[in-house]
């Protein structure tokens, strides 16, 4: 789109009065409509039609000698961009008079990197409509009326399964690939073989009848094949045979669709997104981008990009696409606040390289195809970069200055008050804040959930200092594996693969673990919940970390191997702690904690500077800790909780216990709009052991279990005592039915702990909870089978 040359320079002028009746500050307004033209002058009455013209006007006045402030003000509508919208240096505000992009009072603004497909449609055979569209049209995803619709796939799309709403282990099989013309295009979407993220393949062509050719599947830096169940396929013709589904050939110009019965697709308005990015910040850390305030807006529908998600991040699990609907790089002191991010195809904000002084606070962000908001620096500022698990650096080729060897990072940024949930729709590799190669950032107050992953991510140790904290981050890892409602890794210099290579290089140069690490990151207050991982994750080599006043309400809290760890004051409701492996010196701390479980230890030698003066509700999780040459001054204490079924489980019993109570009621998101939206964790009822009740029951995973306690049942079920966990009631369409279970199974084993009892079964799954296929031992028409459960 050309945009007419501008012919009048305009603006309208607020002024204020003091207090005195004087002039004071002036602040000039410049309106954008749907309905002006950039032959206008801007004003309230005049205004322009394109940002464009009124950056222009900007610029030319930020030029001149004024100090007033100056707002650029959207009026009511929806801006069909054909471009994003470019920041630069050249028209930011000041401290004082920052510039002002925004919603006019009372408007509802959104910015689209959608077209509209101008559609005239034939019904055809079988209840599905055609269209002619423009040759060269390409688009990936496509709405109408504000529904998104779904592109032709198998299995066809269920909202409530997961992952990827249907998968099939079929999906790729030789006979359905002979039933597919012309696959050429089709996309193949799976998870990883560990569960560890997913992957996405472009059908190049068929070899043969009954075999597809794939490229791609670069979206995850812990490479393996793609899952051997958990896989779907879209973009395939022969796939269009249910409702809601379209199918575009490129080759044909032709849209096909299938509307719902009685729906003539004529009266609906189709939209197709084309951009990937709406707006970007563009500066550099000599000329920033500086003072801007962007609020009000509501970003939609950009394009998917997970086939661009490709660059390896460190050594984490992760690749990344630096893109947005919102790009933020060379600024500093700029807000995006009080904005909507709506059905975006990849990720919502990128804060990428050098930023400082950035804020993205108050933000309402779902239904994103990839990440929410992402912090990531640039490799080439870190010292002896590695990017796979598998390679470092040797010690005779690092680097081994402290500290990063640029400035080309995001540091002392914020994301605070963000209302963050339904992301990863396609990328699974994703969080809601994610962090690398940045420093000091503040992540405060975020309400997190329904994420395919971790709710948030630190991906290495450079360079720490950050401050996570009154967050509430829950139904977290619902579609992946082997991760944490927080999640860390720390493969930094000193990192190795090989344990014993480590631990020799650790023990003899100690000064490695904080050269990158060089800050302390702390985690305090926050509420967690995972149920499908650690509600804390502190995987691979992280370190220095100070970990306090967190409520964990699933999951409980892990250390994988790392250093300089300090955990106290935190509360770990049905839980308890995870050390794996830990270093000889690892000076890591695990103090005044409340636990309900015993330490669940994995290949553990050394425990540290201190494990001790911890918490505990049953006797027996002390005597097994104390056993292990832990837990001298560990005590036992009633837990009476304030409220637990409200989530308050502040002790009443807390003083002289060695723990101190923390505000466990004021989580997540502050403003008012937000909360009002925000959804809450289910607060679980207390596993613990006591007198023993009658026809207690319980409810997990659609199913209904409840202990054996009387002769009819033993008798029933024909076991050989009164003893195990029996099943009353079970979903048909649940994961534990689709494993082999049955209503009347008895469960005797879970994972190789012995179950006697409800509480035994409660117990041992959040010990493992990290388990997607646990083992069980089950008694059947009289006889024990085994089965594992894919959860």
């Amino acid at each position: 789109m050309l945009f007419p040359k501008l012919l009048f320079i305009g603006f309208t002028c607020i002024t204020s009065l003091s207090a005195r009746g004087q002039q004071s500050d002036t602040v000039k307004r410049i309106y954008i409509s749907t309905k002006g033209s950039d032959r206008n002058r801007g004003t309230l009455g005049s205004p322009y039609a394109t940002v464009e013209a009124a950056l222009r006007t900007v610029e030319k006045y930020q030029h001149g000698k004024n100090t007033q402030g100056v707002e650029i003000l959207f009026m009511e509508g929806t801006y069909q961009l054909d471009k994003p919208i470019q920041l630069s240096a050249g028209i930011s505000g000041t401290r004082k008079q920052p510039l002002r992009i925004k919603a006019a009072d009372g408007a509802q603004v959104t910015l689209s990197g959608a077209k509209t497909l101008d559609l005239s449609w034939e019904q055809g055979d079988h209840g599905i409509w055609k269209a002619k569209v423009p040759k060269g049209t390409s688009f990936q995803s496509l709405y109408a009326n504000d529904s998104q619709l779904v592109r032709a796939r198998y299995p066809n799309y269920d909202p409530v399964v997961l992952p990827f709403q249907g998968y099939a282990a079929d999906a790729l099989s030789p006979e359905r690939v002979a039933t597919w013309k012309n696959p050429k295009g089709g996309i193949v979407h799976a998870l990883h073989a560990g569960r560890w993220g997913g992957f996405h393949y472009q059908i190049t062509g068929k070899d043969g009848s009954s075999t597809v050719e794939l490229e791609g599947g670069q979206q995850n830096n812990r490479p393996s094949k793609m899952h051997e169940t958990y896989r779907f396929v879209e973009n395939i013709f022969e796939e269009l045979d249910t409702f809601q589904e379209w199918y575009l050939d490129e080759e044909q110009a032709i849209l096909y669709y299938m509307p719902t019965k009685g729906i003539n697709p004529n009266q609906l308005k189709f939209v197709a997104p084309q951009l990937e990015n709406l707006i970007s910040l563009s500066g550099s850390s000599s000329n920033p981008v500086h003072d801007i305030e962007v609020s009000g807006l509501r970003f939609m529908y950009t394009t998917p990009t997970f086939k661009k998600t490709a660059e390896p991040l460190l050594r984490s699990d992760w690749t990344i696409y630096r893109q947005g609907a919102v790009k933020i790089e060379g600024a500093e002191n700029c807000t995006f606040r009080a904005n909507d991010f709506i059905a975006l195809g990849g990720n919502a904000i990128f804060v990428n390289n050098y930023n400082r002084g950035v804020k993205i606070e108050g933000n309402r962000i779902e239904k994103i195809g990839a990440g929410a908001i992402n912090f990531v620096g640039d490799p080439e500022a870190v010292r002896s970069p590695a990017f796979r698990y598998e390679k470092f650096i040797p010690l005779n080729e690092m680097d081994t200055v402290k500290g990063p060897r640029t400035n080309n990072y995001p540091m002392d940024c914020e994301a605070s008050d963000n209302l963050i949930y339904n992301i990863g729709l396609i990328e699974k590799q994703v969080a809601g804040v994610q962090v690398s190669m940045a420093e000091s950032l503040r992540i405060l107050h975020n309400t997190i959930y329904n994420v395919p992953r971790a709710g948030i991510n630190v991906g290495d140790g450079t360079w720490g200092g950050h401050e996570i904290a009154y967050n509430d981050v829950f139904n977290t890892v619902l579609e992946t594996s082997d991760h944490g409602a927080f999640n860390s890794w720390g493969r930094d210099r000193f990192w190795r693969p090989d344990r014993k290579e480590m631990d020799e290089l650790t023990a003899k140069h100690p000064n490695l673990i904080l050269l990158d690490a060089v800050k302390t990151t702390k985690i305090h207050d926050n509420r967690f919940r995972c149920d499908h991982g650690w509600d804390i994750d502190l995987d691979d080599g992280s370190s220095n970390y100070e970990i306090y006043n967190n409520l964990c309400l699933s999951g409980g809290l892990k250390l994988r191997e790392g250093f300089y760890r300090k955990v106290y004051n935190n509360v770990m409701i049905n839980n308890g702690f995870h050390p794996h492996v830990w270093f000889q010196h690892s000076h890591d701390v695990f103090r005044n904690n409340i636990v309900m479980q015993s330490h669940q230890d994995i290949q553990i030698k050394y425990w540290g500077e201190e494990v001790d003066y911890n918490i505990y509700g049953q006797q027996d999780d002390l005597r097994k800790d104390q056993a292990k040459g832990i837990e001298k001054h560990g005590h036992l204490i009633q837990l009476n909780f304030m409220n637990p079924a409200l989530g308050d489980f502040r002790l009443k019993n807390g003083k002289n216990q060695g723990f101190q109570n923390f505000d466990m009621l004021h989580f997540g998101v502050t403003s008012k709009r937000l909360k009002m939206l925000a959804a809450t964790p289910e607060i679980p009822q207390l596993i613990q052991a006591g007198a023993k009740k009658q026809d207690v029951r319980w409810t997990w995973k659609s199913g209904l279990f409840k202990s054996v306690e009387t002769l009819g049942e033993q008798s029933a079920a024909g076991l050989p005592s009164i003893s195990g966990v029996l099943l009353l009631q079970l979903d048909e369409k649940s994961n534990l039915y689709k494993s082999g279970l049955r209503v009347g199974d008895v469960i005797l084993n879970y994972q190789g702990e012995a179950i006697a009892q409800l509480i035994d079964l409660q117990q041992a799954i959040k010990k493992h909870v990290h388990a997607d296929q646990p083992k069980v031992s089950i008694f059947r028409n009289q006889q024990q089978q085994e089965l594992n459960l894919q959860l």
